[in-house]
């Protein structure tokens, strides 16, 4: 008898990678065991699977039923070994992160590392980005984010605050006699903010009283660090967090414009789908970065730690 699962694994692997060789470094294996094992199921199976005759995998009519009906199969197993794993409460497995690019010295280098050190049986893939990305869609666990957490169905906890201002370079500046006012601010050159979301050009820059003022450049960027670099260049005032404009400020090549009238508050925030039980990892890493915030955002900057109401 044949039990339902047996090669399916290896079989998805191999179509997944594209070919025997690409899946037996995948699954660390000599490539030749793997295509034995191959062979013999084609042999239980008593059909063809892949075509032996292209250089790159091709699947059979056979081959390709198989493995639509195999990797719902074998999707449902590791679900299954995943979920009684989660019993026992010890964080393991694979965890997929989203995070935001560094430039220079990477605070996410290093939070990695030890969190990698303290939970031996976790391993990390991590993307980053400066969109936000659909952790459900995309199959991420978590992410690291600074902004408004749009989407409903994620769990967001803040784990740092930092004030959100206009900077600009002191040349920039004095050429536009001194921005002291409102209305000169509004009439100086920005770099434009894109929407993470929707990728779309945002012209409105919020004020701390309420209500915004409409501003207008030649650069937009969904890039805070091409914004630091463009403000510290003189082409524009960029609105940025405290946190990434700090080491401008410090070496004298940003100031802030009108603190007490443009910018807001913003959030550094650990976000994860909405799921009835959270995985180990999940909950671990997310307790670690909480813990750690000060490494992502120095104390000077920080406007106060703190988790909502939702998170867990």
């Amino acid at each position: 008898m044949i039990e339902p699962t047996d090669g399916f694994a290896l079989f998805v692997q191999i179509v997944e990678s594209g070919s025997v060789s690409a899946a037996a470094r995948e699954l660390q294996m000599p490539r030749a065991t793997l295509s034995r094992r191959l062979s013999a199921l084609e042999e239980r199976l008593g059909v063809r699977l892949v075509h032996r005759s292209t250089r790159r995998l091709g699947l059979t009519s056979a081959g390709e039923e198989l493995y639509r009906r195999a990797v719902v199969v074998v999707r449902q197993a590791e679900e299954a070994l995943e979920a009684v794993g989660r019993l026992d409460g010890v964080p393991r497995g694979v965890l997929r992160v989203s995070a935001p690019p560094a430039v220079g010295a990477d605070p996410f280098g290093n939070l990695f590392r030890d969190f990698l050190r303290l939970y031996p049986e976790v391993s990390l893939e991590v993307s980053t980005s400066t969109r936000h990305v659909d952790l459900i869609a995309e199959g991420v666990d978590v992410a690291v984010r600074a902004g408004i957490v749009r989407d409903e169905g994620l769990i967001s906890r803040v784990i740092a605050r930092t004030d959100v201002g206009a900077y600009g370079s002191p040349e920039l500046i004095a050429r536009h006699g001194g921005l002291d006012t409102l209305a000169a601010a509004e009439r100086a050159p920005w770099i434009a903010r894109l929407d993470p979301m929707t990728s779309r050009k945002v012209s409105a820059v919020p004020l701390r009283g309420g209500g915004q003022i409409e501003v207008s450049g030649r650069l937009a960027t969904n890039d805070m660090w091409i914004a630091v670099a463009a403000a510290a260049g003189g082409m524009g005032l960029a609105v940025l967090p405290g946190a990434i404009a700090a080491d401008g400020v410090a070496a004298g090549r940003l100031v802030r414009v009108l603190p007490e009238t443009i910018g807001w508050s913003g959030v550094v925030a650990v976000v994860y789908p909405d799921r009835e039980r959270l995985d180990p990892k999940v909950r671990a890493f997310v307790d670690f970065v909480a813990k750690r915030a000060a490494d992502l955002i120095p104390p000077t900057v920080q406007r106060g730690l703190g988790a909502t109401a939702e998170s867990a």
